[in-house]
């Protein structure tokens, strides 16, 4: 089940679009048989659970952090984490900095955009996600490498409004590489796109869907 799963999605995705397994909450095992269908790229949101299964895992996995993550916890993630997808304030940037100088990483980190409609929702408003980078403190945070932007789309059945999330995510992607990132080719990151919603994001400049549901069923605990 789980390796057709992952085979059908990734046919249907661009060569350019990663997928990112989203394996929180589901066992080892099951991990380990996308793992055998060919899937690297496993995202998880709790990092005492993220620890355990980094240490049990195979080395050659990419552990992508995708949920909210506390300042107080980077340094568990900072020596081996391939990605940080939600970063939400410039007080966590400046922390993976710290911890990614401590380990003698740079560590990749994507900016995470509020285009949802819930409050709930964590992340910068575009308006100040561009005055954090037109202030530009974070060209000085050696330890943290901001490699594009990531958001979640309002959970809804709409998909004319969940296309206009990513939409506008799509456009402040290219108007922070543009003005901010022209010299830098490694911002190129768009994470948007989850189960119910990733061939809508497919339409509207994602690089790295993020799927867990649709190929490991309902959480496991």
């Amino acid at each position: 089940m789980i390796e057709q799963e992952i085979k059908a999605i990734t046919a249907e995705l661009p060569k350019d679009v990663k997928l990112v397994a989203v394996s929180k909450f589901h066992p080892e095992e099951a991990i380990m048989e996308a793992y055998e269908a060919g899937q690297r790229i496993f995202g998880e949101s709790h990092v005492q659970e993220l620890q355990r299964k980094h240490e049990h895992l195979p080395k050659d996995i990419e552990w992508h952090f995708i949920g909210h993550l506390q300042t107080n916890k980077v340094k568990y993630l900072a020596p081996y984490v391939s990605l940080i997808h939600a970063v939400d304030s410039p007080r966590l940037l400046a922390e993976i900095s710290k911890q990614g100088e401590r380990c003698g990483r740079r560590i990749p980190c994507l900016l995470q955009l509020h285009v949802a409609q819930e409050e709930t929702k964590f992340g910068f408003l575009p308006e100040e996600a561009d005055e954090f980078l037109r202030e530009g403190d974070w060209r000085e945070m050696k330890g943290a490498q901001i490699k594009g932007i990531m958001c979640m789309a309002s959970l809804t059945d709409n998909e004319v409004q969940v296309a206009q999330e990513f939409e506008r995510a799509q456009r402040f992607f290219t108007h922070a590489r543009d003005t901010y990132f022209k010299d830098d080719p490694d911002f190129c990151e768009c994470s948007w796109g989850m189960s119910d919603d990733y061939k809508i994001a497919l339409r509207h400049g994602t690089t790295m869907v993020r799927i867990g549901s649709k190929i490991f069923g309902q959480r496991q605990y």
